[in-house]
């Protein structure tokens, strides 16, 4: 196996944390083929049906929408994370979001065949989904509750604690947008905290 797909193999057999299932990794594995985006090309446009769930190995993809004409991130897709605008890429519906590369990125996809003949034959991949779709919905209650809660100051110091790669690899703007922050508040926040 080569080193790309080993890394895959590695995250998946860590989500899926059942070492009775270890041998059933690499017929997933075998179903992801490498993808490249370039900065600022899109995984999947507003409007689109979204061709793939992805693995990032490297780079940042963004999630977002447009509000009054302006962008807001709804979610940063990091290095070593599962991403797709889940609910176009399932029911082969047109994505009610955006997904763009930040920087270049190397991802791995399956399309949609592969993945439902995986949920329905490989129960290593079944155990995956469950126990990616269980961390996702505890971080949406997290951030939805931080909203709500924590001030933008906060917020950004909560950010600083368990993602401090988030502000050295994503640009301000798209930090700001994601904590529900205007960019100039969020420049303030930064200058006093630093």
């Amino acid at each position: 196996m080569e080193a790309s797909k080993k890394i895959v193999a590695q995250h998946l057999q860590k989500i899926v944390n059942n070492d009775l299932l270890n041998d059933l990794i690499p017929e997933i594995v075998n179903h992801f083929n490498e993808f490249s985006l370039s900065k600022n090309q899109y995984f999947v446009e507003k409007g689109e049906v979204c061709s793939y769930f992805c693995f990032v190995e490297s780079g940042i993809l963004q999630h977002a929408v447009s509000v009054s004409g302006e962008e807001k991130t709804t979610y940063l897709a990091l290095k070593n994370s599962f991403t797709s605008s889940l609910k176009s890429f399932l029911q082969q519906t047109p994505s009610p979001k955006s997904i763009k590369a930040l920087s270049t990125c190397k991802l791995w996809v399956i399309t949609i065949d592969d993945f439902k003949h995986l949920m329905k034959h490989n129960k290593a991949f079944h155990q995956f989904y469950y126990n990616l779709v269980e961390h996702q919905i505890f971080l949406i209650d997290d951030y939805r509750i931080d909203l709500l809660t924590l001030t933008p100051e906060e917020r950004y110091k909560k950010l600083l604690v368990n993602e401090p790669k988030l502000l050295q690899e994503v640009p301000l703007h798209y930090l700001a947008s994601f904590l529900g922050i205007s960019t100039r508040h969020m420049s303030r926040i930064r200058k006093n905290i630093n």
